[in-house]
């Protein structure tokens, strides 16, 4: 799961061309609760399932962290370290790939994208280092017998998918709404183990990630101008003709 801004909030580019978070609310990925339902659900409905939520972000992230606890989820494990700031989806994937294996695993489930980001490429390059299955974009799956079974809607068709564990999944906005935390879940939540690592505790050395590695960055940015004036068309029985003319004019048509 991700720690994102608000996109309420009013977003800009730092001066070295990342994410100024420094004066931005945030909050847990919209997208990634999703996989969290998901998790719980299935949790529910097999025995001996324990769910850990897992982020790579800075010290706010625990309030993204907490939430999934209190939907639902058993222990968190958090990966905190400056080093990681300006970090790309490929650097970042690769610090996941080393807490997942440090915490164990038989399914990975994901969101469909991160609402600041919205590369949705995370899970496939997941599953590639961790060597492993993936099933991405679903909208329904279930776990039975060491077999995850899935559907993926598309805009003419639904496939059914079959993955052997352990594989990486992620989910769409189709696949169920989110719970919504109880007064009892956020209280149980703060009882919760949280584990913190950094880079060494990983065995990743810091000039494998940073904005230094990154193999994408933003190489310059602009204001967004503002919006004109716009032009009003009083319709006294012409209107069609006044609207096809101003369309005409400005070669849209």
């Amino acid at each position: 799961m991700k720690y994102v801004p608000d996109a309420t909030c009013d977003r800009r580019f730092a001066d070295d061309l990342t994410v100024d978070r420094d004066d931005l609310d945030g909050l847990l990925s919209e997208l990634d609760e999703y996989a969290v339902e998901q998790a719980l659900q299935i949790k529910e409905a097999v025995d001996d399932a324990e769910v850990t939520v897992v982020t790579v972000g800075p010290e706010d992230a625990l309030g993204a962290l907490s939430k999934a606890l209190s939907m639902g989820g058993d222990k968190a494990v958090h990966v905190e370290d400056d080093d990681l700031h300006g970090s790309d989806v490929l650097g970042t994937s690769s610090v996941l790939a080393r807490a997942i294996e440090h915490t164990g695993y038989d399914l990975v489930l994901c969101g469909m994208a991160s609402t600041d980001g919205g590369m949705g490429v995370l899970p496939s390059i997941l599953a590639e280092r961790l060597g492993v299955p993936q099933l991405t974009q679903l909208s329904e799956l279930t776990v039975k017998d060491g077999v995850v079974t899935a559907r993926r809607d598309g805009d003419l068709a639904s496939e059914q998918l079959r993955a052997s564990l352990p594989a990486v999944v992620s989910v769409t906005d189709r696949s169920g709404e989110a719970r919504y935390p109880s007064f009892k879940g956020i209280m149980a939540a703060k009882k919760k183990p949280v584990e913190t690592l950094d880079l060494s505790d990983l065995g990743i050395a810091a000039d494998e990630v940073g904005l230094a590695a990154a193999w994408t960055k933003v190489d310059e940015a602009a204001q967004r101008p503002p919006r004109t004036v716009g032009t009003i068309l009083a319709d006294d029985g012409s209107g069609g003709r006044q609207l096809a003319d101003f369309l005409a004019g400005r070669r849209l048509v």
